[in-house]
């Protein structure tokens, strides 16, 4: 509809980021999303200006922005205006999708490497100077819930080592926004030479909670982790590094104040939750005891009954809202 905006680039058309009138369109759509939808976040890939191409000659291919950098640079060198147009779009998405609902999740999955020698020994694409991604420079903003850079290399790699590339995006967090790598599923034992142990990924999972500044992790991709290798994957996760419930990590900077506590009644097999006045929950968190421990499971706000039987002793249900805050704990015990 607005061949204008558009540019051909390969074998795909890209809006081009240089053009004000395509920021306007895409934060358009992006809030139109949060406005009609319940959805808890907004999530960016690493697509800013196109991944660089050759020609059948082996010589790049410039992406086709001369008008818009002609009309709209003033005067900034190509690629400073570049990195300025996503700059500008990143912290935009930022600002306007907390506008319409405060406490949705805004964050970004960028590659991986910043700049190669960030930390020193790491070689590779530089998104800094060819997508023209300053990622760094997002997370020390606080433009961002959460980063997800894809580290998408082995833990013994030599030249993208998984430990300290996990370490420097650590350190690079002056806002204390949440650090959650991106973990390659997709390449466990998917015949390449360079393909994962089925170990790999629940490896790279302890290291990220060996460190108490990431508070989570994200796996790419969906199909990779549960379908693949008849869900081996899947199954070795669930058998010990996903034996408990996790709730999402709170973001006090969107919201501090935890929501008031629910009240509890029990009738026959079934507990009862009652919301409390005011913030409603997202969710709940529920533990029961047992002469054989505790269990927890996490519900939606809206489920509002458990089913218990009969050797439950004890039950524990807190309110979490949207922006993790969890209440205080509302209890109930068989007498």
């Amino acid at each position: 509809t607005r061949r204008d905006l558009v540019r051909v680039y390969g074998g795909n058309i890209w809006m081009d980021p240089g053009e004000p009138e395509v920021q306007d369109h895409s934060m358009r759509v992006i809030a139109d999303i949060v406005a009609r939808y319940d959805i808890d976040g907004i999530h960016a890939d690493d697509y800013f200006y196109p991944y660089q191409i050759n020609d059948n000659a082996g010589r790049l291919v410039p992406f086709p922005d001369d008008g818009s950098y002609s009309r709209f640079s003033g005067g900034l060198a190509r690629d400073d205006w570049r990195r300025a147009n996503i700059d500008r779009f990143v912290e935009r998405m930022y600002r306007e999708v907390h506008a319409v609902k405060p406490t949705i999740k805004v964050g970004l999955s960028p590659f991986g490497i910043w700049r190669p020698g960030f930390p020193p020994g790491v070689t590779g694409l530089d998104a800094y100077s060819t997508i023209y991604a300053d990622s760094r420079k997002w997370i020390q903003q606080g433009w961002v819930d959460y980063l997800a850079p894809q580290l998408y290399w082995a833990i013994n790699s030599t030249g993208q080592s998984f430990p300290a590339l996990l370490d420097w995006w650590i350190a690079q967090n002056p806002m204390s926004r949440h650090i959650w790598p991106g973990l390659a599923s997709y390449r466990v034992n998917d015949g390449s030479a360079s393909a994962f142990s089925m170990q790999e990924i629940p490896n790279q999972i302890n290291l990220v909670r060996a460190r108490p500044q990431s508070s989570g992790h994200i796996l790419y991709n969906t199909t990779w982790t549960l379908k693949r290798n008849g869900g081996a994957l899947a199954s070795i996760l669930a058998q010990d590094t996903y034996v408990r419930p996790a709730l999402v990590p709170a973001m006090p900077w969107l919201d501090a104040k935890p929501p008031a506590a629910p009240a509890l009644s029990v009738s026959g097999s079934s507990l009862s939750i009652t919301p409390a006045q005011g913030e409603p929950a997202r969710w709940w968190t529920v533990r029961l005891k047992t002469a054989a421990g505790w269990t927890t499971r996490i519900l939606f706000g809206t489920d509002l009954s458990v089913s218990i039987d009969g050797a439950t002793e004890r039950a524990l249900v807190q309110a979490v809202d949207r922006a993790g805050n969890a209440s205080a704990a509302a209890e109930w015990r068989r007498q």
